[in-house]
């Protein structure tokens, strides 16, 4: 990571329409025209990435580690999401960001969000040979 002692305050943005295809109904997750509660988390990540983007070293990436998110009202179809993702605390290896999404002016999501730095290529060599030996 550059810069970590910037990193404090980057803030992300990211937005999702909510089409028909992206509720729940669609997906089998409940029997009701909302926005499935698995984009509200896409959007986040989304915002957060765009919030460190210009600190990762090249070959470096993040990935979830942890989040605790709190679905405070329904965006049903046609909705328009907006995402910030502000990042609160870099310790070690790991970034914690404070979420948030409206639907207009209403708060609909809120989440704290922590994701590990990685280096690319040793993360994915990793996981695929814990991929190899898990199948033998």
């Amino acid at each position: 990571m550059r810069r970590t002692n910037e990193i404090i305050g980057a803030v992300g943005f990211s937005s999702m329409l909510i089409r028909p295809g992206d509720c729940a109904v669609a997906m089998g997750l409940g029997d009701l025209p909302i926005a499935a509660t698995s984009h509200f988390l896409n959007v986040m990540e989304s915002a957060a990435l765009t919030a460190i983007a210009e600190f990762l070293e090249i070959g470096e990436t993040t990935r979830l580690i942890e989040v605790h998110l709190d679905s405070l009202e329904a965006a049903g179809i046609g909705a328009e999401l907006r995402a910030t993702a502000t990042c609160s605390e870099f310790v070690g290896r790991e970034i914690g960001f404070s979420c948030e999404i409206y639907d207009g002016d209403r708060l609909v999501c809120r989440a704290i969000m922590k994701r590990a730095v990685v280096e690319r290529v040793s993360f994915l060599a990793r996981t695929a040979a814990q991929s190899i030996v898990g199948r033998s």
